[in-house]
């Protein structure tokens, strides 16, 4: 496992480059940091500053190599690199509120922006008049849309809002693509359909299967037939495609858990507020879903490597007096993990993983280091 401390401030979110050397991050305020990996270093080469709001989304188009953002200042742009300098192009969301979140569909010829106010961007070029257009997702969301996630095949969406609803919507945008043929969440995809609803209330005061909390982050895996979402009442839920309103979830002991993502189509890391990485492992067979163990390393491996000077700042962003307290977290993260980022291997097969959080670090996780750490305990 390594971590980095990039910074004293909280990362808000990141995303990687194609081959990885690369990452952009927000610091918790209007502007984006492009860091590059030198040996075991990471160096600043670009600042991008054009919000004027805080920074709540970053994704970047790999293959297109092009970074979109979006923040509270209800606008997004679209990050192109011309001779070696980042140049922004606004994008016209047509929303009243902070946007949220921020996702580039698989094939890059759109992207996905939820915002404070009750709907869904879907943002596309349009080559006539060369610029960024967007249509709206609007009924039945409710509330804030808090994360989104793309199918596979670059129509589906999946988008966790503050109503407590996990939704999956058709994007299809007849301008950009051809008619996609049915998966298992539907035939019929006509823009904005709704194919699939899980979470919330009923009037009855009954919650429904899937938890019941704010949606924090939605997750589709890696053949797109398995959708997976956490609630902010600690619960972890997993739905498959075909099965319309068959929902296994867990509560788990956990604080509320902020991300999650599939490492294998079997397997889920989720992480929050508890500051690690946890595994949950799903059952096709027998619908259920397990707590797979703790995923971190013991305190004194964290603490190899550090100098000084981060040791001087772990111990002003903890306010501590002293190097070692009862109170000391013994995780490699020191606050609250906020976004999860597979780096090696993909969704079916991931084999490094990365997490960011409030302690302004970020870690890079080996599956197979943690998978016989795990053995070794007897966890797994």
């Amino acid at each position: 496992m390594a971590y980095h401390s990039f910074l004293l401030e909280p990362i808000s979110c990141h995303a990687w480059n194609k081959d990885r050397t690369q990452i952009a991050l927000c610091p918790n305020n209007h502007e984006v940091h492009i860091f590059k990996k030198d040996g075991t270093k990471w160096t600043k080469i670009h600042e991008l500053k054009e919000h004027n709001g805080q920074v709540t989304g970053i994704d970047w188009a790999t293959d297109s190599n092009r970074i979109v953002t979006c923040g509270a200042d209800r606008n997004a742009y679209v990050w192109t690199l011309k001779e070696g300098t980042w140049k922004p192009t606004l994008v016209i969301l047509r929303i009243n509120r902070a946007a949220r979140c921020v996702k580039w569909s698989p094939r890059e010829n759109k992207f996905a922006v939820g915002s404070g106010s009750r709907l869904i961007s879907i943002c596309y070029f349009e080559q006539e008049n060369d610029w960024w257009v967007c249509k709206h997702i609007k009924k039945p969301i409710r509330s804030t849309i808090l994360s989104l996630d793309w199918h596979p095949n670059n129509v589906l969406l999946a988008a966790g809002s503050c109503d407590f609803k996990c939704r999956v919507f058709s994007a299809y945008i007849k301008e950009v693509e051809e008619k996609p043929g049915p998966t298992p969440w539907g035939s019929k995809m006509p823009f904005g359909e709704m194919l699939f609803e899980s979470g919330g209330s009923e009037a009855a005061g009954q919650t429904l299967a899937g938890g019941g909390g704010w949606v924090h982050s939605v997750c589709f895996s890696h053949s797109g037939n398995r959708l997976a979402w956490t609630s902010h009442d600690s619960t972890v839920s997993v739905a498959e495609g075909g099965k319309t309103g068959t929902v296994n979830s867990l509560s788990s002991e956990t604080l509320p858990l902020l991300c999650v993502t599939f490492i294998t189509e079997n397997s889920l890391v989720a992480a929050g507020h508890d500051c690690y990485p946890v595994l949950f492992v799903y059952d096709s067979a027998k619908a259920s879903l397990t707590f797979g163990g703790k995923l971190d390393v013991p305190k004194q491996t964290a603490q190899k490597g550090i100098s000084a000077r981060e040791r001087f700042q772990n111990l002003d962003r903890r306010a501590s007096e002293t190097q070692s307290t009862d109170n000391d977290l013994n995780t490699l993260h020191k606050n609250s993990i906020n976004q999860i980022s597979v780096l090696e291997g993909g969704r079916n097969q991931c084999t490094k993983f990365c997490t960011t959080g409030m302690d302004g670090g970020m870690s890079i996780w080996d599956v197979k280091t943690l998978e016989s750490a795990m053995k070794n305990l007897k966890i797994v």
